[in-house]
């Protein structure tokens, strides 16, 4: 079974570049990511504002047209930067859900749609006049005929299965982010840290890649930094960025404690400017870009300890847990679908 000290080791990088999602897609390589998680604007007609005014974005559009092909050229290179075994996760809701399910059929094909996947949660308001708003759309489609996929697992909730556990099913009933939560950064469509856990780590195999064009403040690479997956973030926002690179910095600090560090005083997960010179703080910048590299060297108590710090609660170390119970019932190696 593979360590996640192993995983960590060989898939400690992260990825942060500012600047137009569509233009940052465009310049990387042709099936190049494992799992493209997108968490776009939802079309809501109006400014998206969190914590502090800096703490938002313009989610108003001309159209419903204008909004659908803004999405339909950011998933047409989605699909060119899959590998043949990739997927990607639209988050979505009932605003746009069922127009975006055609364009990705369009896209990617009928026959590679693997789940609506409905995300529940408690929050939010009501109306008297129709049924509360309490879930929004996860649309998973494969890239080709092969996609990996490791099915994540939950508690069990019936009596004759007490303390055993279950595979999840394509409504995953996670809490959202309330105004108390340790994880919360002020971003306005941030998403907790248990959710995006167990979509990494079902649909991005370990040692892969995980790529976010719309980051936010950085809970997808997060969770894909965390379970040893490398992680590509792209945000507009200089302020989505900075809280990004600071929870993201914050794991690497968390998941390093008790690493040996060299004679020179210079820690492992030393990142590389664009001129060669180490720097120890991992601040390098290229055009925007924010890299961390490194071989991370901690036990699976680390992770834990991280994850928690970030305010992810129980939630997220059932998940790690789970998946570390279905590995060794498992073949070693990734399990693809048909």
């Amino acid at each position: 079974m593979r360590s996640i000290r192993a995983a960590l080791r060989d898939s400690a990088t992260w990825t942060l570049e500012r600047g137009e999602a569509l233009s940052r897609l465009r310049a990387r390589p042709d099936a190049s990511v494992d799992l493209i998680y997108m968490d776009p604007p939802f079309c809501t007609g109006r400014v998206r504002r969190g914590r502090t005014r800096a703490d938002g974005f313009d989610d108003r559009w001309q159209s419903r047209a204008a909004y659908l092909a803004f999405m339909r050229d950011h998933l047409r290179e989605a699909h060119r930067l899959l590998k043949p075994t990739g997927s990607v996760l639209v988050h979505c809701d009932v605003r746009t859900c069922h127009h975006l399910w055609i364009e990705l059929e369009a896209i990617f094909g009928v026959e590679r749609a693997v789940n609506h996947v409905i995300w529940s949660y408690g929050l939010g308001g009501s109306s008297p006049r129709g049924f509360a708003r309490k879930h929004d759309d996860i649309l998973f489609f494969a890239r080709g005929p092969s996609h990996w996929f490791e099915p994540p697992r939950v508690p069990s909730r019936s009596v004759r299965m007490a303390g055993a556990s279950k595979k999840a099913t394509d409504v995953l009933d996670i809490p959202a982010i309330n105004n108390m939560a340790l994880e919360r950064t002020g971003w306005p469509s941030q998403k907790p840290l248990a959710l995006l856990t167990m979509l990494v780590g079902a649909c991005c195999p370990p040692g892969g890649t995980m790529l976010d064009p719309f980051c936010g403040s950085g809970t997808s690479l997060v969770a894909a930094r965390a379970l040893g997956r490398g992680a590509v973030g792209f945000d507009r926002s200089p302020r989505a960025i900075e809280l990004a690179r600071r929870r993201l910095r914050a794991l690497d600090a968390e998941l390093c404690k008790g690493a040996a560090v060299p004679k020179n005083g210079t820690p492992h997960d030393r990142a590389v400017t664009h001129d060669g010179a180490a720097t120890r703080d991992g601040a390098a910048t290229r055009d925007g870009a924010a890299t961390r590299k490194g071989g991370v060297h901690c036990e699976r108590e680390g992770v834990e300890r991280a994850l928690s710090s970030s305010g992810a609660g129980s939630g997220v170390k059932r998940a790690l847990r789970s998946r570390k119970r279905s590995r060794a019932a498992a073949a070693v190696g990734a399990t693809t679908v048909a």
